[in-house]
């Protein structure tokens, strides 16, 4: 038997990196967000053994280091069921572009197999094989507007956005994730942020990326945030890790207490958060949760690096878009827009500048499931 699915890409509004953990990762804030970007996932059982990984895309590892084969072999032995199984990957999505592809391919191929296999993991049993198998995979079981914590397994789901239309450009530039968190740990030191006014810290250090990284579209298992850090004294001005982390969630509770308990006289929820005057349905959560200063921590050690991205955004600003980010460690660049017509546009003059965008939409929780299997 044969089951199609699309595998749906995230952006992420906001991202926090704290310091490493003990088991080597970085302590992870963020809120994920589905858009309607997508592969497509075909998987197929017949008699036999085994798990082939087809794909016309290069880059695309068809080995046991490809996410999809990995949580395949997984869910095979959960279900404790047998039969060959084949994995047809269409890509669309960018490889090592910050929107979650393999992660995505890995979660529609549990969702494929299962309905090819018509048995069913239970949801704690799915999350669990998901979190193992790399570190954003849970949300893709979620939906919609998520909450991540841990190194980003941890999932919750929020009070979904209503849908808004989003741009995202993909410009041609692969950006290593275990390097950027490398060059996080070489901007804040071994002693993670100081407190101080957010800028730039200074010093010299060597960080160098765990052996344990990844092939492109394979993401290791839970290596995907891994690094190792060299020591080194460091002059830093930036506020600490773990305070980083908390204030993280107090803006993010604060914004949630808003959206629940609506405004003031004063113009603000009771939470104390500016809300929006005057704005479309879907427009205004968004700006409320902009206005608490959410941003991404990754644009630090990206845009330095690959200056083209920051002006992809400062393109997208200027085009209008009410909020604008690189999506995880890029390069994948997004901007939300109030108008389909507006975000439109704002991909034609991208695309003009010859910078690969798309116009499309954020998915509530609901269509995010609905549009998977349809």
């Amino acid at each position: 038997m044969s089951v199609n699915v699309r595998s749906f890409a995230k952006i992420n509004l906001g991202l926090g990196i704290g310091t490493l953990r003990g088991d080597g990762f970085h302590e992870l804030r963020t809120v994920y967000q589905t858009v309607a970007l997508h592969d497509v996932i075909r998987v197929s059982v017949g008699r036999g053994s085994g798990i082939q990984i087809r794909c016309e895309d290069s880059r695309v590892p068809k080995d046991e280091s490809n996410t999809c084969y990995r949580i395949v072999e997984l869910a095979l032995s959960a279900l404790k069921a047998r039969g060959r199984v084949v994995v047809e990957i269409e890509k669309r999505l960018p490889v090592q572009g910050g929107l979650g592809g393999a992660s995505g391919n890995a979660v529609a191929a549990l969702l494929a197999l299962e309905r090819a296999l018509k048995r069913q993991l239970p949801g704690p049993e799915r999350l669990r094989i998901a979190g193992e198998v790399g570190s954003d995979l849970p949300l893709f079981l979620v939906g919609g507007t998520v909450l991540g914590v841990g190194r980003g397994e941890e999932v919750y789901p929020l009070p979904d956005l209503p849908a808004i239309a989003c741009v995202v450009a993909t410009p041609e530039i692969g950006v290593s994730t275990p390097k950027a968190f490398a060059d996080w740990d070489l901007l804040v030191g071994p002693q993670g942020l100081k407190p101080g006014s957010f800028g730039a810290a200074s010093g010299t250090a060597e960080a160098v990326p765990s052996r344990e990284t990844n092939r492109i579209e394979g993401l290791p298992s839970r290596k995907t945030n891994r690094i190792e850090a060299v020591p080194f004294p460091a002059k830093l001005t930036l506020p600490a890790s773990s305070d980083r982390m908390v204030e993280f969630g107090r803006v993010l509770s604060a914004w949630l207490g808003g959206l629940s308990q609506g405004k003031s006289k004063t113009g603000k929820a009771s939470s104390g958060v500016p809300v929006s005057k005057g704005r479309g349905r879907a427009e205004t959560p968004l700006l409320d949760l902009v206005r608490t200063g959410i941003e991404n921590d990754f644009e630090r050690v990206v845009f330095p690096k690959y200056p083209e991205l920051r002006e992809v955004k400062r393109v997208l600003e200027r085009a209008g878009a009410v909020y604008a980010s690189l999506s995880g460690s890029g390069s994948a660049t997004y901007g939300l827009f109030a108008s389909r017509a507006a975000a439109e546009k704002a991909a034609a003059r991208l695309r003009k500048d010859g910078i690969p965008a798309t116009a499309t939409t954020t998915l509530t929780r609901p269509r995010y499931w609905k549009k998977i299997f349809d």
